[in-house]
């Protein structure tokens, strides 16, 4: 899905900032009985999954309000954690483009709380997401306006209420005065929005969802399948 124009307009409403688009190694250790699967770190911009010291690195761009990115995490992450992450050669993170408000509140709360929680919160969004990107596309203009209007914390919120983001972390174990702080941290959420515009200037990406393997852009690949196509090649 394409993010430019959707990039500009929503980080303008946030006040956060803009993005400004435009031979093998040798084998480290591997963990026996494939151990690596259960590892979950958090990075400087996102969250990895796996051996740290990998070989071979791959990342994901992807942000919340993009159908395809849900796509991709319910037919490719799976097979990913599985089929190569445990091995301990390949390690897979996943980080944020953020292209508007709603997008935001929702990496915000699947950032909430300890690190470990990340996978568990992130699925439970994105599995989700036609039940709360319907809700969205029904917005009355009154609750567009909640979303667009006054401090940061108070939209985000908004967009969490009307959306039942806090319905789906509840699931989670969290309670809303939890969630309530995470979504009012402001120094997080302008953190993230720099950080999506480095990325996107450092690799050139130009849609979600977009891989990175062993830092190239891997062009044209935006679904499980041309990724997998990838994945059989180096491993």
């Amino acid at each position: 899905m394409k993010i430019k124009s959707m990039m500009l307009k929503g980080l303008a409403l946030l006040g956060v900032g803009t993005l400004a688009l435009s031979a093998s190694a040798q084998e480290r250790p591997i963990l026996p009985g494939g151990n690596w699967g259960s590892m979950l770190a958090e990075t400087d911009g996102g969250h990895l999954f796996g051996n740290p010291d990998a070989d071979r690195k791959l990342i994901e761009f992807m942000s919340y309000t993009c159908s395809h990115c849900a796509t991709f995490a319910r037919n490719g992450e799976g097979a990913i954690k599985v089929a190569y992450v445990p091995s301990g050669r390949i390690s897979y993170e996943i980080r944020h483009l953020i292209r508007d408000p709603v997008d935001l509140s929702a990496a915000l709360l699947t950032h909430c709380g300890d690190a470990s929680k990340f996978g568990g919160n992130h699925e439970a969004i994105m599995y989700r997401f036609d039940e709360w990107m319907g809700k969205a596309a029904k917005a009355t203009q009154a609750q567009r306006s909640r979303w667009q209007f006054g401090s940061l914390p108070a939209r985000l919120q908004a967009i969490a209420s009307d959306l039942d983001f806090y319905d789906i972390m509840e699931t989670r174990g969290y309670g809303r005065a939890e969630l309530d702080r995470c979504l009012s941290d402001e120094a997080k959420a302008r953190a993230m929005a720099d950080t999506s515009a480095a990325d996107v200037k450092k690799y050139g990406l130009t849609g979600t969802p977009s891989f990175v393997l062993n830092g190239e852009l891997l062009e044209g690949t935006h679904d499980w399948l041309s990724l997998e196509k990838h994945l059989a090649d180096v491993f």
